[in-house]
């Protein structure tokens, strides 16, 4: 390990969207990248800088249709060839900045991007070390090693590794030490003990109090792209497609609501008026929604929040409670219509619990929004049906469709090899949700999964155009209804805007 003189670390968001089309934009400072950068300005002597490749001034809105169009044989071609735009702007940041460090945050679908960025960091300086962390390491471990400009992985919680890290390169120490890593040792891998989870979650810093310092363009940042919030970590579900709790574990670990609440009144001082809980599934604790909810009420008059929950904590008096805490949109993951489906996912729902759940949501008068998947192994033609019906007949404002896409590290993953969907092949930057390589289907082909998903498509693009279209008629209503005079009565106000 090359000792540098400055101490100086670049923490970097790779291009994903951009790769699609380079005028998208990821219109958010990464929690990750937050987190991080927070602990080093905090806890060490490094300069540091965040960047967040994947945002571009002035950029434009990611429309997920185009993903799986001519945009993604832009996506290839900038995987192919780095010469494109994003990737001179990626150079330039490296070579300007000079950093010793430089510490890539990498989910699976955009991995093959973070191989590329540790690629232009040694070219740029062969001495940079080169540290990649965040799902895809926890999920994978010691293979990302695999790539020759990676030194470090690390697995897990990284706020208090990155900080022994740097510590340890600034005092010229071994890092055999080093829980929650794996790197090279005289040419070998070395794995590292893994690093136990950080108990007390009030003792992280929050993203935003460090943004103005650390972050690339901070004064071309919308100020919702710093909305975002968690409360806990972990998920208790087990849902055999995602890897959550490869990274949280499914012990659920909580901040308290008074941290929580110091953190959203920063915000507020910002000036923002709403923030969304990253949480993987919010809520998972009755008396602790309870306590967050009462104490958002008394501190926070007026915020607006949005959160993701599951359908099995949904009832009348937690939606009544978090409507009056100001919650105004939900996410529900409902998956399939099917509940066959639903089994051999481990969802442990039903889709007339779904169905449910959802119009107790809406009778609150709370904004949703359905998460589906479709191409799980088992689908069949069905199968497929089912979801398109419940789709037509769930209440929701809006419909957001995935295709089934096995990330390595989970048991999905592992059930696609055993059955011959995934060969030793299998290259993961060709996969994501919109993808039209996407097919792991026992029962279907190719090709005629391709067909039935251009229908489910359509039933999606269908349903979200009418439900826009009565969004947008009811404020216009309301809005002509206001402009007649407040003398007059609502059904004279009908009857002169439908000249009846």
């Amino acid at each position: 390990m090359v000792k540098r003189n400055h101490r100086r670390i670049l923490l970097i968001e790779p291009p994903f969207y951009r790769l699609y089309k380079d005028t998208y934009s990821l219109d958010r400072y990464p929690l990750s990248l937050g987190y991080l950068a927070g602990m080093i300005r905090k806890e060490t002597d490094w300069d540091v800088m965040a960047y967040n490749a994947d945002f571009s001034p002035q950029g434009e809105l990611i429309e997920v249709s185009y993903l799986a169009g001519a945009g993604f044989d832009n996506y290839l071609n900038n995987l192919r060839d780095p010469s494109g735009p994003v990737w001179g702007e990626v150079k330039s940041t490296i070579s300007e900045y000079k950093p010793a460090v430089v510490g890539i945050t990498a989910k699976s679908q955009n991995f093959a991007s973070a191989r590329i960025v540790a690629r232009l960091a040694k070219q740029i300086d062969k001495r940079t070390v080169v540290i990649v962390g965040g799902p895809h390491p926890s999920m994978v471990g010691a293979e990302v090693l695999d790539c020759p400009d990676i030194d470090i992985c690390v697995r897990g919680e990284g706020e208090n590794t990155i900080v022994e890290l740097l510590n340890a390169m600034d005092a010229g120490q071994e890092l055999g030490a080093i829980r929650g890593i794996a790197y090279r040792r005289d040419g070998h891998v070395v794995e590292n003990a893994p690093r136990e989870f950080i108990r007390d979650l009030d003792s992280l810093y929050f993203p935003h109090e460090t943004a103005h310092e650390v972050l690339k363009d901070y004064d071309q940042y919308p100020s919702t792209a710093f909305k975002y919030i968690f409360a806990t970590r972990g998920c208790p579900y087990n849902c055999l497609f995602c890897g959550s709790r490869r990274i949280w574990s499914r012990k659920v670990r909580f901040r308290s609501p008074e941290n929580v609440v110091r953190e959203i009144k920063g915000l507020q001082e910002m000036g923002l008026r709403s923030v969304h809980f990253d949480d993987d599934t919010f809520g998972v604790n009755r008396r602790y929604l309870g306590d967050l909810c009462n104490a958002l009420i008394n501190h926070c008059p007026g915020l607006k929040w949005s959160c993701e929950l599951h359908v099995k904590l949904v009832d009348e008096q937690t939606i009544s409670l978090m409507k009056a805490a100001g919650c105004y949109s939900i996410q529900i993951g409902i998956e399939s219509g099917n509940d066959e489906i639903l089994k051999a996912m481990r969802k442990h729902i039903t889709i007339e619990e779904a169905l449910s759940a959802c119009r107790i949501i809406k009778k609150h008068g709370i904004e949703l929004h359905a998460f589906f998947m479709v191409g799980f192994p088992q689908e069949t033609e069905d199968t497929l049906n089912d979801t398109i019906a419940a789709m037509r007949k769930i209440e929701c404002d809006q419909l957001i469709y995935s295709i089934f896409t096995p990330y390595p590290g989970t048991e999905a993953f592992e059930f696609c090899k055993e059955n011959g969907l995934i060969d030793d092949d299998y290259d993961i930057s060709l996969h994501n949700h919109q993808s039209p390589a996407n097919c792991f289907c026992m029962n279907i082909t190719p090709e005629r999964f391709r067909q039935l998903v251009s229908k489910v498509e359509k039933t999606v693009d269908r349903r979200n155009r009418r439900n826009k279209m009565k969004r947008a008629f009811s404020l216009n209503t309301l809005w002509r209804i206001q402009e007649l005079g407040v003398g007059r009565s609502l059904k004279r106000g009908l009857h002169i805007l439908f000249g009846r």
